[in-house]
């Protein structure tokens, strides 16, 4: 199947601070994307045009941000959005932890996967423009629930103990939509830092920018990580449920999505 067949016509591409948000509609727009991915993901090297990808591309959405000028590619991430919790198993995530609970959740979800950003995309308007973008298909489809893997550098958990422990202290998911553990390799990080009180400036300095971005809306965490060897990375499961993001966040992201 063709990324191109996903297209959604009423997610208009959206321009602030001289960027551009757009769905990808060429092939080209997908290796560039992919290309990306694997600089950011992997690393370059001495690959030259090596493509991260895998099945799961040809299911999603795929948006790319861009300098409106140059064309040149700043960010990119891909969507994929289920009728509701019972396809939650076709998902990317479903990989790597029982989704079972979740697949009881009656609205439309929405995976958010793949996010990155080249090394000299710093301005913080490449961000708010792809949160703008989320948050025009989110109020376009009607979405309850967005969800991902979301990365930490490395496989050694251990530096990070303090956002771990944040984590495990203010963040853990409801039971109902808890997920259970699937992978072989994981640190159950909530109950190996029980007893560890998290100091918050290493926390929040430790913590990935884009996770912090969830939290701030409200999202919450797997009560475990998985240690991923591929991609030389651990992740946390995410959740953001729609109705649950604070009054003032929601309309902040409704701003930049005009």
């Amino acid at each position: 199947m063709s990324v191109l067949t996903h297209t959604i016509a009423s997610i208009q591409p959206v321009i602030k601070g001289g960027f551009r948000a757009r769905l990808a509609d060429t092939p080209q727009d997908l290796r560039n994307a992919q290309q990306l991915r694997h600089d950011m993901f992997v690393g370059t090297g001495d690959q030259g045009e090596a493509l991260d990808s895998d099945h799961f591309d040809a299911l999603c959405q795929h948006v790319l941000i861009e300098d409106v000028q140059t064309k040149a590619l700043q960010s990119c991430f891909r969507i994929l959005h289920l009728g509701s919790g019972a396809s939650i198993n076709t998902s990317y995530s479903a990989q790597f932890y029982d989704l079972s609970r979740l697949m009881h959740y009656p609205r439309p979800i929405l995976e958010v996967g793949r996010f990155c950003s080249a090394p000299y995309a710093t301005d913080p308007n490449i961000l708010r423009l792809g949160l703008a973008v989320l948050t025009r298909y989110v109020d376009t489809h009607s979405i309850g629930m967005m969800f991902g893997c979301s990365s930490f550098p490395g496989n050694d958990t251990g530096p990070f103990a303090d956002a771990l422990a944040l984590l495990k202290t203010r963040h853990l998911a409801p039971d109902v939509w808890a997920p259970a553990v699937k992978s072989v390799e994981t640190d159950p990080f909530a109950e190996r830092l029980a007893d560890h009180r998290p100091i918050l400036k290493t926390a929040t300095a430790t913590m990935p920018s884009l996770l912090r971005t969830y939290l701030s809306m409200g999202g919450w965490v797997s009560d475990h990580a998985v240690i991923d060897r591929n991609l030389d990375t651990f992740h946390v499961f995410t959740g953001v449920e729609i109705d649950k993001i604070p009054p003032r966040r929601a309309e902040l992201l409704r701003a930049d999505a005009v």
